[in-house]
């Protein structure tokens, strides 16, 4: 009763937006809590539902209290979900009824209560990955009911899981029948599942043996970084190199991966996340499609890929073939972006800048005063955006050279700040 007490004194809260929460929270209980299933619950359920929760309520994905209590096989739930009149053959937003999920789990008594009230079972939709043998079943897979929702934007949504919050993308239903959409899936779980370095969002599983199908990634609550650059503006100089270097690491990481190297291709400023110790992680690498015309010389999906980007390197705007370099490029235009506190010729569109920059050859000019660029800088960001790639500096270049460019304005700085007086040395540590 304890439980019922909860929810009841949340209820006014829940029905703005349906009851579904309260079914979700009473019918989760026993998966974590599994002693106090039973006659607890029963009466809790009941309570509810006399003070005028509708039995048929549904949540986001359309499941009703008897879709989880089913799921959870929670036959005693069940019993009075249908002494209450509750549709037994509600579908969820996949199409699946209580009795199918009872079923699925293994719930046989609860599956057979319900058949012998004349539930419907529709046939499974088993996914394009699903394996025969349960042994075959990756260790990265989880269990979708350990992932509790809220909404999100075109298939991408933020979930809590063992009570942390990860990242979720969703394989929408209508996909299972386009080739290409699985293709990009399965390359995309691959490449995640593969790549583990600390400057790179960090893969935490996914749902492949259950309708819909779900990649889930750490989530990082400080946001991207051009929302961080939309509120911080131009950054100090040894931040924007700090921020390089995480960048770097992580892109080198990928460009140096066995058997064959980890191209991102979309990166950009909305792809790159900052965690709760301020450092940056790559994300995202593994959203493009790309189909192999030679060894050497990769291509775009052009089904899949627009390129109207300011990051996008010449020769994938122009083709879509592409190596490595075009990953140089663009982070050649981050730096810069970190460094002025704008984008590439804001405020035009990025479709027009990205055709300036792409089609008539031009980058965008060094506003900043000098003491903005240390030495070596302005030119590392010139070689790293130039049209042709082979002169483009490879990761483990850039890196090297961040990390001297950072020395030697460390030494500078430490040489000015002896020769200052010490009001003016604590005024400037406080605008920093």
């Amino acid at each position: 009763m304890e439980a019922a007490a909860k929810l009841k004194r949340s209820i006014s809260r829940q029905l703005s937006s349906g009851a579904a929460r309260v079914w979700r929270q009473l019918s989760l209980e026993p998966v974590y809590t599994p002693r106090r299933a039973g006659a607890g619950d029963v009466a809790g359920v009941e309570e509810l539902l006399r003070d005028g929760v509708d039995v048929d309520s549904i949540d986001l994905d359309g499941r009703t209290a008897m879709h989880i209590a089913a799921c959870e096989g929670q036959g005693e739930v069940v019993r009075l979900l249908l002494s209450w009149k509750a549709n037994m053959n509600a579908r969820d937003r996949w199409g699946s009824t209580p009795a199918a999920d009872a079923k699925h789990y293994g719930h046989f008594e609860v599956y057979n209560l319900l058949r012998a009230r004349g539930a419907k079972t529709p046939k499974q939709k088993k996914t394009p990955m699903t394996v025969s043998n349960p042994k075959e079943v990756p260790e990265y897979e989880l269990n979708p009911l350990e992932l509790e929702f809220r909404r999100g934007e075109e298939g991408h949504y933020v979930a809590r899981w063992y009570g942390s919050k990860v990242f979720v993308k969703i394989l929408d239903k209508d996909s299972f029948s386009d080739a290409n959409s699985i293709n990009e899936f399965k390359h995309e779980l691959t490449l995640l599942e593969k790549a583990r370095h600390p400057n790179l969002v960090q893969f935490v599983g996914a749902v492949t043996q259950n309708v819909p199908m779900m990649i889930v990634s750490e989530y990082h609550q400080k946001g991207d970084l051009a929302s961080y650059l939309e509120t911080k503006g131009r950054l100090q100089p040894y931040k924007a190199i700090r921020f390089s270097l995480d960048i770097a690491r992580g892109l080198n990481y990928l460009h140096e991966c066995k058997p064959e190297p980890i191209i991102h291709g979309n990166l950009s400023t909305k792809s790159i996340v900052r965690d709760d110790e301020g450092k940056l992680k790559v994300a995202g690498f593994g959203s493009r499609s790309l189909i192999k015309v030679s060894e050497d010389n990769p291509q775009m999906d052009q089904t899949t890929s627009k390129f109207n980007s300011v990051y996008t390197a010449p020769e994938m705007y122009r083709n879509g073939t592409f190596d490595r370099s075009v990953d140089v490029f663009a982070f050649g235009l981050i730096l810069y972006e970190m460094i002025e506190g704008t984008h590439a010729f804001h405020p035009k569109p990025p479709e027009e800048a990205a055709k300036m920059i792409c089609l008539e050859g031009m980058r965008p000019p060094f506003k900043n005063k000098p003491k903005y660029y240390p030495d070596d800088l302005r030119e590392l960001i010139q070689e790293c955006w130039d049209p042709t790639p082979s002169v483009r500096p490879t990761f483990e270049e850039i890196i090297v050279r961040l990390n001297k460019i950072s020395t030697s304005f460390t030494k500078q700085t430490r040489w000015r700040d002896t020769f200052k007086l010490p009001w003016y040395t604590a005024l400037r540590a406080l605008k920093l």
